[in-house]
């Protein structure tokens, strides 16, 4: 059969079908003189739009209008079960795994805690666990979920499949891993770098939506940074750019062997590990115990309440150690937006991100506007998520085929 071409009736057709679909997806329920409305169809035409997308699985009837004289029109909205997608969300802690339908909705989630000390699972035996129990929770099999996106720290060096910058994941380094992967899972398995998945969640419904150019700068684990540019992530040649907890910074001593150490200069002046012992050498007496973004969170959070003493003098000097090392990125990128995410930041509210904000005017000619991160319910998974289905929705919507 010959392919379509532009400006033939199948490609029309189906340009007027995803225009309906993405309108759907949009707005949710529509009638048809609505669909008319947002496309320019006349009515016979979005009738047959609604015909075709109904016969195929892909939209349904959900009721009609009310609240206007006369009888209420018929709406449609995307049939949720049209296609499924899911994210997995990696971490040394654990893996966390969601299952969403194709209108975004997640329908199954599943936890999988640490392997005990000594277990011999495999990180390919434990996606496929984690993967398995939300599509469990869904009330699912895996031969339903058509693509999986995996965020993890570090990235998968594209020339030789191996995770760099991030030695801390165990279990995630084997040359092999990638491939093994792709034979034990039925459905398309990408993979990206935790902190871009965020800018992702936060470019398509968070604080940088629509926005073409910003950095994110990260601390949870570890510092990461995401660079949008043109639209679009920059990912580097090994998949490292953003990696800037191994930025050499003003204000700690040069390290060396950084793939040992795990980190660099700006790891250590201002990651999350750093603030219990700042804040007790700034006279905090009550620091928590436990991991140290968690710690960290507590402590900014209240610094953010605190007009005087040494939370003040905590959120103060933390804010300077930020901002010197975003001062190097805004001064290469001139970023539009600057976006301040993860728990280890986010916490420390406005106070914080107003004196990030104030010591960056200081430290760099240009003057990019600084946002808190908005999407704070698992941001990776979110983004994770986001790309699973932004990919799906262009294979189940495309009906040219």
């Amino acid at each position: 059969m010959a392919q379509g071409v532009p400006g033939t009736p199948r490609v029309l057709r189906a340009m007027n079908d995803r225009a309906a679909l993405d309108l759907l997806l949009e707005h949710g329920p529509l009638s048809r003189t609505r669909i008319g409305a947002l496309t320019g169809l006349s009515k016979p035409t979005a009738s047959q739009v609604l015909a075709r997308l109904e016969e195929a699985g892909l939209v349904r009837a959900t009721g009609t209008s009310t609240g206007r004289p006369g009888p209420g029109a018929r709406l449609y909205a995307l049939e949720p079960g049209a296609a499924y997608a899911a994210g997995l969300d990696v971490t040394a802690a654990r893996i966390r795994a969601a299952v969403a339908d194709v209108t975004g909705a997640v329908v199954g989630t599943y936890e999988l805690p640490a392997a005990s000390e000594g277990a011999a699972e495999g990180a390919v035996a434990r996606v496929t666990r984690a993967l398995d129990g939300a599509v469990e929770a869904a009330g699912l099999s895996r031969a339903d979920v058509r693509r999986l996106v995996i965020g993890t720290p570090g990235a998968f060096d594209p020339s030789t499949g191996r995770l760099r910058y991030a030695s801390h994941l165990p279990g995630w380094h084997s040359p092999t891993l990638l491939r093994e992967l792709a034979q034990a899972l039925p459905m398309p398995v990408e993979y990206d770098n935790d902190v871009n998945l965020v800018a992702v969640a936060e470019q398509r419904t968070g604080a940088a939506r629509g926005q073409g150019d910003f950095v994110l700068l990260w601390s949870a684990e570890g510092l990461g940074a995401a660079l949008v540019l043109g639209g679009r992530l920059h990912r580097g040649f090994t998949g490292g750019a953003g990696e800037v907890g191994f930025l050499p910074v003003p204000g700690t001593e040069l390290v060396r062997g950084v793939a040992q150490e795990n980190g660099g200069g700006f790891q250590r002046l201002a990651g999350a590990q750093t603030l219990p012992a700042l804040a007790r050498e700034l006279g905090v007496r009550e620091v928590p115990e436990g991991p140290y973004p968690e710690v960290a969170a507590v402590l900014l959070a209240r610094s953010a309440e605190a007009d005087t003493g040494p939370y003040r003098a905590l959120r103060e000097v933390y804010g300077t150690r930020l901002a010197t090392g975003l001062a190097s990125l805004v001064a290469l990128l001139d970023p539009a937006l600057v976006v301040l995410a993860g728990g280890a930041i986010t916490t420390g509210g406005e106070p914080l991100r107003a004196r990030v904000a104030a010591e960056l005017a200081e430290l760099a000619v240009a003057r990019p506007r600084l946002v808190l991160g908005s999407v704070t319910d698992d941001p990776v998974l979110s983004g994770a998520l986001e790309c699973a289905l932004a990919a799906t929705r262009d294979e189940v919507f495309d009906t040219s085929r």
